[in-house]
């Protein structure tokens, strides 16, 4: 069976046809298979969606009980069949609960990652490589300029910072859902134990990673807090709030963004931000290219991101490869509009 009659690029998303339903879909469909819980991916209005718990989890957090008509759990390893189709999911090491899903019909298997990092995170579980004919890709970092690094040296960085201006707050910008509970995780590993405060809007989801065994020491909300209280401390906050006047409340705050696009100095500097950490939650470019290499497919589909680049490389390998055009997909949650009484 050729591959494009076991997956297709759809206006709305990527449909398995033999299987009935769409992969992280951009648009309400009867069958939904999510990979992960950010918001360019999850979305609420299908009827049936199948992801792991953590996900319907996340998505019932930010959608409401009513996100879907109905829910089913699956586990990483288990296999489900509908038809001729087989599906499994895999971690993708993205975030708590994101995956892969390996789509296998007779002798073809395609695995269609999501949104995957093969980099260390104290917070999910790690990447596994999962060999198959066809892989699918992002492609967000997908050009030889990022070259993330060491995500620890980077709170390192910040460490370094909160102890030359400890008359300052240090507001760090970070994706409420992964992003926000690494970066405080890290800072936990390089052995800051005081009190890491959150954004009103980081509760829900931080809290939840703490039910699921995650341990992120001592949080505390921002809101009630003094302006001289919070000298010389670390603030989660998402990206959005940072530019926001929410800040005053903040002793001279020192302002930072945690996200791979600060590898780019013109991105920092246009969003004032002082202090540039560059920690990912996606493949950076050796990522990339490593994992497509080691999965052994010998036809690389590519999406979301940058494309070109990556089929390029492909291609210059020996590869079949081709960009899906999927639209919808973006920086997860950096528009999401927050609540009027979040964090204030």
């Amino acid at each position: 069976m050729r591959p494009q009659d076991i997956l297709l690029p759809t206006p709305a998303g990527l449909c398995c046809r033999p299987g009935g339903f769409h992969i992280d879909p951009v648009r309400p469909v009867e069958r939904a298979v999510i990979t992960h819980g950010h918001s360019d991916h999850a979305r609420a209005g299908h009827g049936t969606v199948l992801a792991t718990q953590e996900t319907l989890d996340m998505m019932r957090l930010r959608y409401g009980d009513n996100f879907a008509r109905s829910t089913q759990a699956i586990r990483y390893g288990e296999e489900i069949r509908v038809g001729d189709i087989k599906m499994k999911f895999h971690p993708a090491g993205h975030v708590l609960g994101s995956a892969q899903i390996a789509v296998s019909c007779k002798d073809t298997c395609i695995v269609a990652s999501g949104d995957y990092k093969d980099a260390p995170d104290p917070t999910c579980t790690p990447f596994e490589l999962v060999p198959c004919d066809v892989f699918i890709t992002e492609a967000t970092f997908g050009l030889p300029v990022f070259r993330h690094g060491d995500a620890a040296g980077e709170v390192d960085k910040l460490l370094d910072s909160v102890k030359l201006f400890p008359d300052r707050a240090h507001l760090v910008g970070a994706y409420s859902l992964g992003k926000a509970q690494r970066v405080i995780a890290l800072l936990r590993e390089a052995g800051y134990d005081a009190p890491v405060y959150l954004h009103g809007a980081m509760e829900k989801v931080t809290r939840y990673y703490e039910s699921r065994g995650v341990a992120l020491g001592e949080l505390r909300m921002v809101k009630g807090v003094k302006k001289a209280e919070l000298a010389g401390t670390i603030t989660l906050a998402p990206p959005s709030a940072t530019a926001d006047i929410w800040t005053r409340r903040f002793p001279d705050p020192v302002t930072a963004f945690a996200s791979g696009w600060m590898r780019v100095r013109a991105r920092a500097r246009q969003r004032g931000v002082e202090l540039p950490l560059v920690i990912s939650d996606h493949a950076d470019w050796d990522g990339l290219t490593a994992t497509i290499e080691a999965t052994g497919a010998g036809e690389i589909w590519v999406t979301h991101g940058q494309e070109d680049a990556l089929v390029h490389w492909c291609t210059s390998k020996g590869l079949a490869a081709r960009p899906l055009d999927l639209v919808g997909y973006g920086d997860e949650d950096e528009n999401e509009a927050l609540p009027a009484d979040e964090g204030a």
